[in-house]
């Protein structure tokens, strides 16, 4: 069975809540189910011997788990004689059965049902008269690993999570990421350390701060076991929603994960892993969600532990909370002595440039730039995530750049690589295909400086694109057409995104034109500065500020000076500057010409009109 026929089948129990239930409450009833059925059905093959071995060792008076979990194969079991399938042998107690089935889990296992609050809907459903209907409804889908992998069931969780979302009006891309984004921001972490992850019996930790229904990390892991499946991939992770964390923390029992390292909570407010570190991270926070909620807990940590903590460096605008997210990965490193660590972060593009120097938002840039963190910034096409269009940017920071970037940031714009969904979802209508994954891979690895070459035919129509490296031939155009040279990866210093604001004051004037000087301290005697004449100007950190003052300020303001008290350091991203080509108008009597056809034109058709 397909994914979309299951979403199909499960979406369909929809029409039995239909008049009892809103529609943005179907989740509420389907979700829990979806998981119990999946949980149901992994144990199936090894229920007997379970039931066998929790009887032997009760009557012996021993702890029967550690026993149970050697049985089922798993890391979780259930110790009920019941399943979905005989719950509906007993239509008159099914109430009963279903919460007795629910107890029978292990711990963990219980607690995703709390998540889901399934024990209110179990009354809710047996008030209404629904309940056998609809747990007699799942009973009859067979989702067997088997029939139904890990991946597909991922895909299913998280189309459920889009539809309800879309009822109920909430945000659905607060809780997943689409799955070909993670794998290039996955393809971006390993691809520098295949060597490494390719030797027998590697053992690596990945975290995900915003953990949503675990796609991330099932991804990281899917790449690694194909890669190597002798290696192991430690899975960590924070969630704040209940019904992701719930289908998270399922997601990471079936695949065998220690799921007490999936963590339910605020993770700026609370973090779950403190003074935890990990190899590698991946994480897309909400965009552009404020942060006031949290406000508190946050500027605390950041006023009272400093760089003890993990907000040193400073705290972006309420409005967002992007960057807090970054921080916290920061934070989560591995020492560069322990092995250090590579992150990588989805960002809409406001964190490249929002803030002034001395801003909390420049001040976080100029903590990872200067500390060298930051090993590139990767544009992605606009219309890409589920609730939103905008431009965003993963970025790839790390502790342990390889001798080659240290000191650089590679830039790429990935933003033309891209194909069209037959059919939009949301405001996603656009998809990262294998091979712009490949390209922006292979672009990220080999760390050069690239164009890309746009082959353009005499009727303007785009014949074909290749990448060009350097050392490349371009292509030639064909009779006619034309090449057009984009650049698509650029490598720059970590200065060249540093400047310095300097404040410029020009003297304040009496009447009479003449220059006031102060009076007292340590102004006396010196030109007093007119406030309305003040201005500063922003001066790239590989000048030197005298010489461009000279040039610069001077020729234009004879009597200026610079205030040295007011001088500030900033650190913004101009991506889209770094990318952009001046293309020349048209020659002028090109545009005439066409001028004169179009005005005879008209002029021929009001003839017409009047004859």
């Amino acid at each position: 069975m397909n994914q979309q026929a299951i979403s199909s089948f499960l979406w369909s129990v929809a029409d039995l809540l239909r008049g009892d239930y809103k529609q943005a409450d179907y989740g509420k009833v389907i979700l829990p189910f979806t998981v119990l059925r999946r949980l149901d059905c992994v144990l199936e093959p090894t229920k007997q011997a379970v039931l066998d071995e929790f009887a032997a060792k009760t009557k012996q008076g021993l702890n029967p788990e550690p026993f149970l979990l050697r049985k089922s194969g798993q890391s979780f079991y259930n110790t009920s004689d019941l399943d979905l399938v005989k719950l509906v042998g007993d239509q008159d107690n099914i109430s009963g059965n279903l919460y007795s089935y629910i107890q029978g889990f292990s711990p963990d296992v219980r607690d995703i049902f709390e998540s889901f609050e399934f024990a209110a809907q179990i009354d809710r459903l047996t008030k209404a008269g629904l309940l056998y209907q609809v747990t007699e409804k799942f009973a009859r889908i067979d989702l067997h690993p088997e029939k139904v992998s890990n991946y597909q069931m991922g895909l299913v969780f998280e189309e459920l999570i889009r539809r309800f979302s879309e009822l109920s009006n909430e945000t659905a891309g607060e809780h997943f990421t689409p799955r070909e984004v993670i794998r290039l921001m996955v393809n971006l972490l390993f691809v520098e350390d295949e060597d490494i992850l390719s030797r027998p019996g590697v053992v690596r930790s990945i975290y995900d701060p915003t953990a949503g229904t675990g796609g991330m990390l099932s991804i990281a892991d899917e790449y690694l076991t194909e890669h190597n499946e002798k290696a192991k991939l430690v899975m960590h992770g924070q969630e704040l929603n209940p019904e992701s964390y719930a289908i998270c923390k399922a997601d990471m029992l079936i695949k065998g994960q220690n799921v007490s390292n999936i963590v339910f909570g605020n993770t700026l407010s609370d973090d779950g892993h403190p003074n935890a570190t990990f190899d590698y991270m991946l994480s897309n926070p909400p965009f552009g969600v404020e942060w006031k909620k949290v406000q508190k807990a946050v500027t605390n940590e950041h006023t009272k532990q400093g760089f003890a903590g993990r907000f040193g460096p400073g705290l972006p605008r309420v409005s967002d909370g992007s960057l807090l997210f970054l921080l916290h990965l920061v934070a989560k490193m591995r020492k560069v002595e322990d092995g250090g660590s590579r992150f990588a972060i989805v960002l809409n593009g406001s964190p490249l440039f929002t803030g002034g120097a001395g801003s909390g938002e420049s001040e976080i840039r100029r903590y990872v730039l200067e500390n060298d963190l930051v090993e590139a910034i990767i544009a992605l096409p606009t219309d890409m995530f589920y609730n939103t269009g905008i431009s965003t940017y993963v970025w790839v920071l790390s502790n342990r750049k390889p001798d080659h970037r240290k000191g650089k940031v590679q830039l790429i714009d990935g933003s033309g690589f891209w194909q069209k969904m037959r059919k939009g979802l949301g405001s996603k209508r656009k998809e990262l295909g294998e091979e712009d994954i490949k390209t922006l891979t292979r672009l990220f690895g080999s760390f050069q400086e690239a164009q890309l070459a746009t082959i353009i035919d005499a009727d303007g129509k785009v014949t074909a694109r290749t990448v060009i490296v350097h050392g490349d031939v371009a292509p030639t155009a064909t009779d006619g057409g034309t090449v057009k040279l984009t650049p698509i990866s650029r490598i720059f210093p970590n200065e060249a995104f540093g400047y310095r604001q300097i404040t410029v004051e020009r003297p304040l004037r009496d009447e009479a034109g003449k220059i006031i000087l102060g009076q007292r301290g340590k102004a006396k005697g010196k030109p007093q500065a007119d406030s309305s004449l003040r201005d500063t100007e922003s001066v790239p950190l590989s000048e030197d500020v005298k010489a461009y003052f000279r040039r610069e300020v001077l020729p234009h303001a004879q009597d200026a000076w610079i205030d040295e008290d007011k001088t500030k350091v900033g650190y913004e991203i101009p991506f889209n500057r770094h990318f952009y080509v001046f293309e020349p108008p048209r020659p002028l009597d090109e545009i005439d010409a066409d001028l004169k056809v179009v005005t005879g034109r008209i002029l021929e058709m009001l003839g017409e009109l009047s004859a």
